[in-house]
């Protein structure tokens, strides 16, 4: 880990209040807003102010905010009631703050409370940095956007609650990972009465639910059978980052593998065909080929309606990873999990002719002038659809 990853989530663990979100290009101005500083959800207000705003009133509180355990900013909490805004923001930050340019679109805003007028910012800005910590507070991408749970207790209504325990009793130790997605993938459909048909009108909003809900059965998993070891002493320090870095792992490659998972039921309930690791060149596997391998190695077999579509959590530094993984097919497609991607790269990506596939509430978070080009989940079967 990077000593400014370590320092968030000790700032993170010990803080009154915490929470994070990817910054935006609305946050840089580069959507054309004219609003200042980091907008902050109602949901996320505890972390302003002691009590709510009330509708009417404006109020503010002036706050120092160590950044990067490096730099301080004077800023401001303020409260817009007045009129017709209803709003949260953190302003003032100084003309050399140096978060708000293009290139932080996608980086992962943290704000820890230490005290009533001080507070502690991060901006964590790599894939790796990303995921661990995302990973360390067992946060997934939907649970953004709002303060961080830090004692990490399961937040989700009473029913799923019973039904996470009942499976995970059954359990002796950690399912597969594609037995893992799926139970979670039945337990939401069952409670919540999703059929294949809901699953296909509204796919974008289904893969979020059922990632939101096999992080909570991962965390069940995950206090009973990691209980025993960490409520006894550990022999040294070497002992506890060991086991630390067992847990993390598990839950980076478990994050990865079950997005795929989720994303073939989708395209089985879609009935599209594709075939999942197929073998391309210098024994490169993409996660999806439509509509076979086969096809892709018949030279005969119309270029223009093989897909291709890779599938990363976070892909601020990976995207390149996907670009000569199917030789024969010049535009590809990424499904990320990514809240926002600077303009920069969005560029690099349209140059190498690679498109995004994003869930539809996260289109909003890429920068305006580029989201006519992104894919939504249901865009992008409609596209395949249309070469079957």
């Amino acid at each position: 880990m990077s000593s400014i990853l370590n320092s968030a989530i000790s700032k993170v663990q010990n803080a009154q209040h915490a929470f994070c979100r990817f910054i935006t290009a609305n946050d840089t101005g580069k959507n054309g807003s004219h609003q200042a500083g980091f907008y902050i959800p109602k949901c996320a207000a505890p972390l302003l102010f002691d009590k709510p705003g009330v509708k009417g009133e404006n109020k503010d509180k002036l706050v120092k905010v160590k950044w990067q355990d490096d730099f301080l900013t004077d800023s401001r909490f303020i409260y817009y009631g007045q009129g017709t805004r209803n709003e949260y923001r953190i302003t003032r930050f100084g003309k050399s703050f140096p978060f708000f340019e293009e290139d932080n679109v996608g980086d992962l805003l943290i704000i820890a409370q230490q005290s009533d007028d001080f507070y502690q910012g991060f901006v964590l800005q790599t894939d790796q940095d990303i995921d661990d910590f995302l990973a360390f507070f067992n946060l997934s991408p939907e649970k953004t956007n709002q303060l961080i749970d830090i004692t990490q207790s399961i937040s989700t209504e009473e029913r799923l609650n019973t039904e996470i325990q009942n499976i995970v009793s059954s359990y002796s130790s950690f399912p597969e990972t594609k037995q893992m997605a799926q139970l979670a993938r039945n337990l939401y459909n069952r409670i919540h009465n999703i059929t294949d048909t809901e699953i296909c009108s509204n796919p974008d909003l289904q893969i979020l639910k059922w990632i939101d809900t096999e992080y909570s059965l991962f965390r069940g998993f995950e206090e009973k059978i990691y209980s025993a070891v960490y409520n006894r002493p550990f022999k040294n320090c070497q002992e506890l980052i060991q086991f630390s870095n067992a847990i993390l792992n598990r839950r980076k490659s478990r994050a990865g593998k079950s997005l795929e998972h989720h994303l073939a039921t989708i395209f089985t309930s879609a009935r599209l065909q594709f075939e999942e690791q197929a073998i391309t060149e210098d024994n490169k596997k993409p996660d999806f080929l439509f509509p076979s391998g086969e096809a892709y190695h018949n030279i005969q077999f119309p270029t223009d309606k093989l897909i291709f579509l890779g599938a990363k959590t976070t892909c601020k530094d990976r995207w390149r990873q996907v670009l000569n993984e199917a030789n024969r097919i010049e535009t590809k497609y990424l499904f990320t999990l990514q809240q926002g991607i600077s303009k920069n790269q969005l560029s690099e990506m349209k140059h190498e002719h690679l498109k995004l596939v994003v869930p539809a509430a996260y289109k909003t978070s890429f920068d305006k002038e580029f989201q006519p080009e992104i894919e939504t989940l249901a865009s992008f079967i409609t596209i395949v659809k249309s070469t079957q």
